[in-house]
């Protein structure tokens, strides 16, 4: 049972969903929770068409997402169907936690409880409002307030022909601004984002050491204090005067008190430090001067936050860094584009342990500018060598900043690897590949993320609702939400770094762990959660030949000891061979689906598929969720068309004549 799936395994994403929204009605009709498969469907889908597709990943922002925007703009049901979508949200969330699938980053259940009821308080106007909807909503929603069955393919091709002879009542109006709504991208919907790599940061301690040490840290609080409560004064265009420029200047170490400029803005370090403090809210203008901030004193005195709240209004200098400061100065493309450019760079570079050439980035920046403007080709080269000299501009910013670190050098080959002329996934243009072919064979820039910067990125992804995983945040997790974390997102070597932090923290023992594959009621997830520990635990292979005889994880490890081939067919005893069968009738039960089961048995053993299927139900197989759904959804409907064919009179193999005594009778 896996709950992740890239955007282009749709099938694979709703067999999984199939199987999950089945287990999860039977779950709540056994405790009379309420459930609605529909909405179950709707909730699922809205966390697979998300940022980061994680099925079992829910926190108070899902939440909302899911109540206050995917289902008034996706859902069409009666009112009062629509109106217990909270309840039954509130069963999915019991049964992952029920179930060990829960992603144990997100929030709790309690905690999604609560921001259930937060998020009812605003439902009902959310369900009101017809602007929210979509196109197919709004349709769907008219056929059904009409009396149409939409699930009648007649009824519902009669309603289109009633509304194209204006026989159907409907608000154009509303369907105007939704249409345009839908036309401008507004709505749930995300773009999927890549999942990155788990990484490593050092302890607490070394991040505030690191932050103490920032250069740009130091001079804007520096700063700040330098302009104080009273203020310095400002010119009539708003900048500081010359004297007051050139002494700030040398107390922030800047090196720019000699420069022959008329102008403060025309000291580039000084200016950027000055509107990086404005941004980051240390200081401001008031009737013609400059002022800290009384509020920002608490942020002066911890450099570690001063940090994150100078890299978080990083992204919002691009006027500064890429512009111009004189009338004949060209302004940058960046600047059009700084805020998302940069945070794409950012995340091009994090959890990656090579240095990555600045040359190539470059390319992806200039590409990105060039596609987002329309350039007039004449000043290309002028355009791109400003956009190119600002990229770096904004690097030398963040490795002041103590984000990132350049260094020069040759690239490593990895970024020569895919610039072959027949790579039809290179994104980028052959001229530019042709380019860097020759520019990455001789010492260039070269950029690496600093812990602090790996910490900051790694922030605004969790911000923008992304997977990034982090060794050790799952110090603390469920053994079960332990294992499944690691099995679907973790590679193997991270993998074994998190499990041995677990361990560490939870003495040791092994058996919680194995407790909680026994009581998976997925036999697919239990089998790459034991995967997962026999491959990543140091006594992993001896731990997976003790299993073989466990009453509950038997069958798992029989079936990764045969895939394995450390075990074959004549290892096995007959009743190992039974559970083996089973094993992987259950397994094709839960990616496949009862109908795909049973079609493959009618294949593979015709006439006696009735015979193979009870006798797995009869097996002793420990999975209990597993083999009750075998029997109800597989043996019961092999079993009655056993019995239909029966009362199918014809002649016996071999046998000649007709079917009857009615025929002429043969002489003796």
């Amino acid at each position: 049972m896996r709950t992740f799936f890239e955007p282009d395994q749709e099938e694979e994403f709703e067999a999984a969903k199939d199987l999950l929204i089945r287990r999860c009605l039977d779950w709540a009709g056994d405790r009379g929770l309420a459930a609605d498969d529909l909405v179950l469907t709707a909730a699922l889908d809205s966390r697979h068409r998300s940022t980061d597709g994680r099925l079992a990943f829910w926190d108070a922002t899902q939440v909302r997402r899911f109540l206050l925007e995917w289902i008034p703009r996706y859902v069409a049901a009666p009112r009062e169907d629509l109106d217990a979508a909270p309840e039954t949200l509130v069963t999915l969330l019991r049964y992952l936690d029920a179930t060990g699938i829960r992603d144990p980053r997100g929030a709790t259940t309690a905690e999604l409880e609560k921001a259930v009821a937060e998020a009812v308080k605003e439902y009902p106007a959310a369900l009101a409002d017809p602007y929210r909807q979509g196109p197919a909503k709004f349709w769907t929603q008219v056929a059904i307030d009409n009396g149409v069955d939409v699930s009648d393919h007649k009824a519902l091709t009669k309603f289109q022909r009633d509304v194209d002879a204006g026989r159907v009542a409907y608000d154009a109006d509303v369907l105007d601004k939704v249409v345009e709504a839908r036309f401008l991208g507004a709505g749930p919907d995300e773009e999927r984002a890549f999942p990155q790599p788990p990484i490593v940061l050092p302890s607490a301690p070394e991040i505030a050491a690191a932050a103490a040490r920032s250069a740009t840290v130091r001079r804007l609080a520096a700063l700040a204090d330098w302009a104080g409560a009273e203020g310095r004064p400002l010119t009539s265009a708003g900048n500081l005067r010359m004297a007051d420029a050139r002494e700030l200047a040398e107390l922030l170490g800047t090196g720019e008190q000699d420069l022959k400029v008329r102008s403060a803005t025309h000291m580039p370090k000084l200016h950027l430090l000055v509107e990086w403090a404005k941004a980051a809210r240390l200081v401001r203008v008031n009737k013609g001067r400059l002022l800290r901030v009384a509020k920002a004193a608490p942020l002066l005195r911890d450099p570690e936050r001063l940090w994150s709240r100078a890299f978080e209004v990083f992204f919002d200098l691009g006027p500064v860094i890429g512009g111009s400061t004189s009338g004949w100065e060209v302004e940058s493309l960046l600047v059009e584009v700084f805020g998302e450019v940069m945070a794409d760079v950012l995340n091009s570079v994090y959890g990656l342990s090579d240095r990555v050439p600045v040359a190539r980035l470059q390319e992806t920046v200039w590409l990105a500018c060039h596609e987002y403007l329309m350039l007039d080709d004449r000043a290309h080269d002028l355009w791109r060598r400003k956009v190119d000299d600002d990229l770096v501009a904004a690097l030398e910013a963040l490795a002041e900043l103590g984000a990132v670190e350049l260094s020069h050098g040759v690239a490593d080959p990895l970024y020569l690897s895919d610039l072959g002329d027949d790579d039809e996934e290179q994104p980028l243009p052959p001229e530019a590949r042709t380019r860097l072919r020759a520019i990455l064979t001789e010492p260039g820039m070269l950029v690496s993320l600093t812990p602090l910067g790996m910490r900051g990125v790694r922030e605004r992804m969790l911000a923008e609702g992304r997977d990034a995983p982090l060794v050790g945040e799952l110090a603390e997790a469920a053994p079960g939400e332990l294992l499944g974390v690691l099995a679907e997102h973790y590679p193997r070597e991270e993998a074994a770094t998190e499990l041995a932090g677990w361990l560490a923290a939870h003495g040791g023992d092994v058996e919680p762990l194995l407790d909680a594959i026994r009581a998976c009621p997925f036999r697919t997830r239990a089998s790459a959660m034991l995967t997962t520990l026999v491959e990543t635990h140091p006594d992993g292979r001896s731990l997976l030949a003790r299993l073989r005889g466990d009453r509950a994880l038997g069958p798992i490890a029989l079936t990764l000891l045969h895939d394995a081939g450390a075990v074959g067919p004549d290892d096995l005893s007959s009743s190992e061979q039974l559970l083996l069968m089973t094993e992987g009738l259950l397994n094709l039960l839960e990616v496949a689906g009862p109908e795909e089961v049973v079609s493959q048995l009618g294949q593979m053993a015709g006439r006696e598929a009735p015979q193979i299927i009870e006798a797995a139900t009869q097996s002793g197989h420990p999975a209990t969720v597993g083999m009750d759904e075998l029997r109800r959804l597989v043996a019961e409907p092999l079993r009655t068309r056993s019995h239909t064919l029966r009362f199918v009179e014809g002649p016996r193999p071999g046998a000649r004549g007709r079917r009857s005594g009615h025929g002429k009778k043969r002489r003796r």
